[in-house]
């Protein structure tokens, strides 16, 4: 963070200093919830967790180099005490910010939004700084911190912007002001929270309301592919960049393939030119990502060969999202369980069958969490195409949105030992030691509460007597 004393603290958030023998000393090192975090200059932000009380890691913290702690009450060390402490979190992050000299960038969507801030701060990193949101931290306190790990050298800070209902996007973008929005898609993910797409779609645009106006350097990049991400021009007095496959975007793809293994090549248009790109990630989807990323890089100046580099050498930087791992008996396992709803589902799927051209293909999957009245029909949905992609073997893993999986794959022709039900990850992983032979290509996906992560973890274990060459 840059440096503020904890006198300035206290005034941003509407606090009181508690045993602080001196209001003038800064805090020099980051903003951190986590007592593992600390480093000398930190200050502590204590969160009440349903488990967990931040306020009883207190004297740790300081003892441990902690600046003072953000809290709710006095803990008996040196502390700023404010009414809420994620309130007070996000005052600070909005002062920050407006001090800061950097551009910031954030997005939001349905699908891909993690991967897409990935891609961009890849991109952006090799013009300037850039601090960008780790992992998917992208809520009301993950987006202040991640705010807060800005410097005096960030040029460009990326935030992921995530929303479980209508004013959620609005809140965060009153926090962290951005001059660039981009909105990635409206899909089906929080469904059953939020009531419907259109639903969705009025909350994913409260970002590009949020944008300055062209004139002022605002700027809206929306999905040409998607209608209901494009209609949200008329939401906003920024100036709208379109990105996708559309002939009419500002930045597309033309001539899109999958390399034999899976990886998605393109040829990059810009205004400003073409390029073409050949990516490290695996599965087509990544052509929208890297198109989203490319429009937003090529507004802040980067040229389309500058940009079309940066993409064909980006990699996954957050886990379990495509997570490729080649065993030394030729056994692939694809570990994309951090989430899924039924568009990445069908992405991943898709991105299997590519990689198993020629090779047998395991599609290990899970519940999709949060669809609503939607569930039955999407998992069905997604059992269904698992046979129309030619998938050898399904493994639907647990209750009854796996039973709905393997109906679907049933009815869809998957009969005899083509699909299999099993209860847990344990199962999952006893049925496929005993069975998978080398060359197999076994993808694992659910969403993040199924915990099929294990299931990934105990076959890339399984296989690992010697060295196991992870991409």
């Amino acid at each position: 963070m840059i440096a503020l004393s904890l006198a300035e603290i206290a005034a941003v958030v509407g606090g009181q200093t508690h045993d602080i023998p001196d209001p003038s000393v800064q805090v020099t090192g980051p903003v951190v919830r986590d007592s593992r975090e600390v480093v000398p200059g930190s200050l502590f932000a204590a969160f009440v967790g349903e488990r967990v009380d931040g306020h009883d890691y207190a004297r740790a913290v300081v003892a441990a180099g902690a600046v003072a702690v953000l809290a709710s009450r006095p803990v008996g060390v040196p502390a700023i005490v404010v009414e809420d402490v994620q309130t007070a979190l996000g005052a600070l992050a909005r002062h920050v910010v407006r001090r800061l000299g950097a551009t910031l960038v954030a997005l939001t969507g349905s699908a891909g939004k993690t991967s897409t801030k990935d891609l961009i701060a890849q991109v952006l990193q090799r013009k300037a700084p850039t601090v960008f949101t780790p992992g998917s931290l992208n809520n009301e306190i993950g987006l202040p911190l991640t705010a807060l790990s800005a410097t005096e050298e960030t040029k460009f800070l990326v935030l992921e912007m995530g929303a479980r209902g209508i004013g959620h996007i609005r809140y965060l973008a009153d926090l962290t002001p951005p001059r660039i929005g981009l909105v990635l898609n409206v899909g089906t993910a929080h469904i059953g929270e939020f009531g419907g797409r259109e639903q969705i779609a009025q909350a994913k645009g409260e970002l590009v309301e949020a944008l300055p106006a062209a004139e002022d350097g605002g700027a809206a990049v929306l999905n040409a592919d998607d209608p209901l991400v494009r209609a949200m021009a008329s939401r906003t007095k920024a100036k709208v960049v379109l990105f996708g496959e559309s002939a009419e975007a500002d930045v597309r793809a033309e001539n899109v393939r999958l390399t034999d293994s899976g990886q998605p090549a393109f040829r990059l248009h810009t205004p400003s030119g073409a390029c073409d790109v050949t990516m490290r990630l695996y599965g087509e989807h990544h052509v929208s990502n890297a198109l989203a990323a490319a429009a937003v890089a090529h507004e802040l100046g980067m040229s389309a060969e500058e940009i079309a580099l940066a993409l064909s050498e980006a990699g996954s930087l957050s886990r379990w999202r495509m997570e490729v791992t080649e065993r030394p008996d030729g056994v692939t396992i694809v570990n994309d369980a951090y989430n899924a709803n039924p568009e990445s589902m069908r992405a991943a799927l898709r991105a299997l069958a590519a990689m198993g051209k020629g090779r047998r293909t395991w599609a290990v999957l899970g519940k999709m969490a949060e669809l609503g009245d939607e569930a039955l029909a999407e998992h069905d949905a997604v059992g269904r195409l698992a046979v129309r992609l030619n998938v050898s073997k399904l493994v639907a893993v647990g209750g009854i949105e796996a039973s709905w999986l393997q109906l679907g794959a049933y009815n869809e022709g998957s009969w005899g030992e083509e699909s299999v039900h099993v209860s847990d990850a344990q199962a999952a992983v006893d049925l496929l030691r005993s069975e998978l032979r080398p060359g197999d290509v076994v993808l694992v996906k659910a969403s993040r509460s199924v915990g099929l992560e294990s299931v990934a973890q105990a076959l890339v274990e399984t296989g690992a007597e010697g060295e196991v060459a992870a991409r």
